[in-house]
């Protein structure tokens, strides 16, 4: 099915980590096939660029949090060996 006949895609900023990451592989592994017309193959390239985006984004909120996570598994270690 071409880019232009497939129904509207969902918005990438409504998606989960997982189903921008899956779209992205199915995007990917249709690029590499290349039977796409040429503006066909652009809009793949750049919905795959936003979920590619969505996807870092997901990623940085996952490290932020665990880095938080982290300091508040220290601080009370830390205040402990000032006492």
């Amino acid at each position: 099915m071409a880019a232009s006949e497939a129904p509207t895609p969902r918005p990438v900023e409504s998606m989960s980590f997982e189903e921008a990451r899956d779209e992205l592989a199915l995007i990917v592994q249709s690029l590499e096939q290349g039977s796409q017309t040429l503006e066909d193959s652009l809009q793949l390239w750049e919905r795959g660029e936003a979920l590619a985006a969505r996807c870092e984004q997901w990623l940085k909120g996952a490290r932020e949090r665990l880095e938080r996570a982290r300091e508040e598994q220290q601080a009370p270690a830390d205040s402990a060996d000032k006492e």
